[in-house]
């Protein structure tokens, strides 16, 4: 071979790896809205029982691979929603779907690639909801063995040039085991795919470069290793416990890998008996590591869990748990209170963010924006657990004040939402306008905004008061609140007319200016969504009724939906005004 045929072997393979890896994460995306949005709220809510955990854990496994998973249960310990101990069951059950997810691929279905992508297409162009997404899943299938077929080709004719490359990987032995997990954890951390690893070995396999299971043994378990690095970038800026859950897919998958270069010469001739194809042993191999190692750590799960905490220590008290428990839901007003209790914690989260904003007003904290980062994802994933929680206490028969109170909650939620994503835009635009020279602020500028951001944040802090379901005083804390907030507009509206006067005067730089109005406008848009949240409270059934705490309420009687309505008198209504 010389260098142009390197070369270009080089791009085929990397072009089909991104073909492959594009492929994988569109089918992953398509599989995910077929199985509808409360995926992450249910397996959020799987905590209770192991077997329910794992069980849900290896189907959100084979939905959207190990890696994205473990994110998902990281932001959910942040967020409050699951515990470390609870966390454990779905890991391991994450790491089982992805090897069934490569068990699927293992099928020798190259051939059909582009009647995958074909029939996806048409799907996804004639058909509606979850047939849509179906077909977009069957596009990425396509591409998925589309980019395989591409490696696969691309190496085929030069595999005896290879082959003598890769004889020094053989899991026959301890340096070649060695060298092979190093080599493919390094490829999995970089890419970090071990489907995309997985998927490269039977590529190569079917090429012809890798004849024996010794050959792909090492790289199998260095991918387990490798697909940890996803778990441990995304727990940064997180709390101790989501880190400790990152560290223990780690430990996890360690230990799977430990265990199997252990059992290694036994293992080698018990799992050609389960098939005679090279790939479908691999996928074999893949599978029953992980299988057995989970059955293991299962029933020691807790124990496991105290070993991860010894491991990674810290000072610092767990996150404030979640309140919205399932057995409160028969009991509407202990739910409407742990949602309150709910708001406020995560008021609290948003504040956080607020106070870590105050340093970027002078430098980047690289670790502050971190955190910023980690709580919008914290509000996120609690706004749609709140949104759920909320739609199943409808479904009780409630009385009149309690069918308003969960209007204006709902209400709530969306502005404390909205509150969190205002304080990471006041984060963002403090750390663009510091790249900028030119918008810098003055003395006189840093007094005036950093004041407005002052009372802001006074404002934000009775919101977090208010939202305390022990109060008898829901309506004084609303006028409080109302009144912080009439002293915040006053001062927004004279920083305003100053920094307006000044660019006149040309004592601050246009592109200052710009900086200035927007920061302001931000913390405006925080300041309004507390005076909706004072509103809110300030309405007469705003209050808790504490004789009817340990109230049931039935289920609400069956509804019957009115006839759907003729769109076309609201559009003639349209035409009629020349609105389109």
């Amino acid at each position: 071979m010389n260098a142009g045929d390197i070369i270009l072997l080089i791009f085929e393979v990397l072009g089909g790896l991104a073909l492959f890896i594009f492929g994988m994460n569109i089918m992953s995306e398509g599989l995910r809205r077929v199985a509808g949005r409360r995926l992450r709220t249910i397996l959020a809510k799987a905590t209770d029982n192991p077997l329910l955990g794992i069980g849900l854990g290896t189907f959100i496994g084979f939905l959207i691979q190990s890696s994205a998973t473990t994110v998902m249960i990281v932001g959910f310990i942040n967020a409050g929603l699951m515990s470390l101990v609870e966390s454990i069951p779905p890991i391991l059950g994450a790491n089982i779907g992805t090897s069934l997810s490569m068990q699927m691929i293992s099928f020798k279905l190259g051939k059909y690639c582009y009647f995958a992508i074909a029939s996806g297409f048409l799907m996804k162009l004639v058909c509606r909801g979850r047939l849509r997404h179906l077909g977009r899943a069957l596009i990425g299938f396509g591409f998925l063995f589309l980019g395989m077929n591409v490696m696969s080709g691309a190496v085929k004719p030069h595999r005896e040039a290879l082959t003598p490359l890769l004889s020094r990987v053989d899991g026959s032995t301890l340096p070649g085991m060695l060298l092979g997990v190093v080599v493919s954890l390094t490829v999995t951390g970089i890419i970090q795919s071990s489907g995309a690893t997985i998927g490269m070995c039977f590529a190569l396999i079917q090429a012809g470069v890798f004849t024996r299971l010794s050959q792909v043994y090492p790289l199998v378990l260095g991918a387990h290793i490798g697909t940890c690095a996803t778990a441990l970038l995304g727990s940064i800026g997180t709390h101790i416990e989501a880190r400790r859950a990152a560290v223990a897919h780690l430990f996890f998958n360690l230990f799977n890998v430990t265990m199997a270069i252990i059992a290694s010469p036994l293992l080698l001739r018990l799992i050609p008996l389960t098939s005679r194809d090279l790939t479908h042993q691999t996928a074999n191999l893949h599978t029953i590591v992980m299988v057995v190692a989970s059955a293991m750590v299962l029933p020691f799960h807790r124990h496991f869990a105290r070993l991860v905490t010894l491991a990674v220590p810290s000072r610092r008290a767990p996150p404030e748990p979640s309140y919205l428990e399932e057995e409160l839901i028969p009991y509407p007003e202990k739910a409407v209170c742990a949602v309150l209790r709910e708001l406020q914690r995560v008021m609290k989260v948003c504040m956080r963010s607020f106070a870590l904003c105050a340093e970027l007003f002078f430098r980047i904290n690289r670790r502050s924006v971190r955190v910023i980062e980690a709580n919008e994802q914290i509000v996120n994933e609690v706004k749609a657990l709140l949104r759920d929680y909320l739609t199943r206490v409808t479904g009780r028969k409630l009385s009149r004040r309690q069918a308003i109170l969960v209007q204006h909650l709902s209400r709530c939620v969306d502005d404390v939402e909205r509150i969190g994503d205002h304080v990471k835009s006041v984060a963002a635009i403090l750390i663009d306008q510091k790249r900028r020279p030119l918008a810098a602020f003055d003395r006189k500028s840093l007094d005036q905004v950093f004041e407005l951001y002052e009372q802001a944040v006074v404002v934000c802090r009775l919101v977090i008061r208010s939202l305390d379901p022990g109060r008898a005083d829901f309506q004084e804390m609303a006028r409080r609140i109302l009144e912080e907030r009439e002293l915040y507009m006053k001062a927004s509206i004279a920083a305003r007319m100053t920094v307006t006067g000044r660019l006149a005067g040309k004592e601050v730089t246009p592109l200052s200016g710009i900086y200035f109005t927007a920061l302001v406008g931000e913390l405006d848009r925080v300041v309004r969504h507390a005076k909706a949240i004072a509103l809110a409270e300030q309405e007469p059934v705003f209050w808790i009724k504490r004789e009817k705490l340990d109230k049931m309420a039935a289920e609400a009687p069956p509804y019957t939906p009115p006839p759907l309505v003729k769109p076309d008198d609201f559009l003639d209504r349209l035409q009629r005004e020349d609105y389109l």
